[in-house]
């Protein structure tokens, strides 16, 4: 991301007619950010006889070239400039090296241009937010989603594509409490089936439609998964439940990261005892404060 041409032209225009001594110009530039590398192109301004106008030109394309654009000093100052009321009386009233009006209309004329560009990023900000939320939001009613889901036990379907029209439905689940889902994705080396943020934290999914409870591998692979993310969430879905012992297996002696989610949690939402976020944010507590990773929703009770 660059910074505006017609924001920095402007600026540099504004340095210009506001500050006159060339000290003043370096002063500007160090108390906005710009490091001492950056510094280097106009050090020693006397003895190069560098006038104020290269000062500026060498300093903003020096910022220009970096690897970040300069956003930061270019910000600063920005903000700086937009902010301006002083005008130093030597300069401007005695010694009339600059002039008040033309230094306000700089400065205007700044103003201007940084109010078009902030309304022009809250349209297209708007713009995503509308497109976002279109795309959120779950195409399926919860009757739909159910019949969907119980049609999975005729067992019409494999148990790989059982798998992938459970994902399916848990992320319409998820959208239709407005909660942010991300498609699944892959890593070097792993695949993921999604992903939602809730209360501000993102949670990986994986969901699993084995004909038995789900077995240690799968479930370890998936904790592994967790836990190789900053501040690691998961969300582990075995329509069949768990077996006692990967769960003690997954509590004792290690920091609890992952929640468990079975077929009768999904019953439970998908006929309406529970919204999808209420079902998470019981399981989510029953972690936090007792230490319990596979609980039943409605009674705070661990299932094993």
């Amino acid at each position: 991301m660059s910074f505006p041409s017609d924001i920095k032209g402007c600026m540099r225009d504004c340095i210009l007619v506001l500050l006159w001594p060339r000290q003043d110009i370096y002063s500007f530039f160090k108390n906005h950010g710009c490091e001492r590398s950056d510094l280097k192109v106009i050090e020693n301004y006397k003895e190069r006889e560098l006038t104020r106008v290269s000062m500026v030109d060498l300093m903003f394309d020096r910022l220009s070239t970096r690897a970040d654009g300069g956003l930061g000093p270019f910000r600063a100052m920005l903000q700086s400039l937009v902010n301006w009321s002083h005008f130093d009386p030597y300069y401007f009233d005695r010694l009339g090296k600059l002039k008040r009006a033309d230094a306000e209309r700089q400065l205007n004329h700044l103003r201007q241009l940084q109010e078009l560009r902030d309304a022009k990023i809250r349209r297209e900000r708007e713009a995503r937010e509308r497109v976002a939320a279109q795309v959120q939001q779950s195409q399926f009613s919860l009757e739909q989603l159910r019949s969907d889901f119980l049609d999975l036990h005729s067992g019409k379907l494999p148990s790989q594509k059982r798998g992938y029209a459970l994902e399916k439905i848990l992320v319409e689940l998820a959208k239709g409490v407005g909660l942010e889902v991300t498609d699944p994705f892959r890593v070097v080396g792993e695949q993921i089936d999604g992903a939602i943020k809730y209360e501000g934290e993102h949670y990986i999914m994986e969901a699993k439609w084995q004909d038995t409870a789900a077995s240690n591998e799968p479930v370890y692979q998936f904790v592994a998964k967790v836990e190789g993310k900053m501040y690691g969430r998961g969300l582990f879905i075995s329509v069949n439940g768990f077996s006692p012992n990967v769960v003690q297996s997954i509590v004792i002696g290690k920091a609890i990261r992952t929640v468990f989610v079975d077929g009768g949690d999904l019953i439970m939402v998908l006929e309406g005892y529970l919204s999808f976020d209420s079902m998470l944010d019981r399981k989510v507590k029953a972690a936090q404060t007792k230490g319990l990773i596979y609980v039943n929703p409605l009674t705070g009770q661990s299932k094993v």
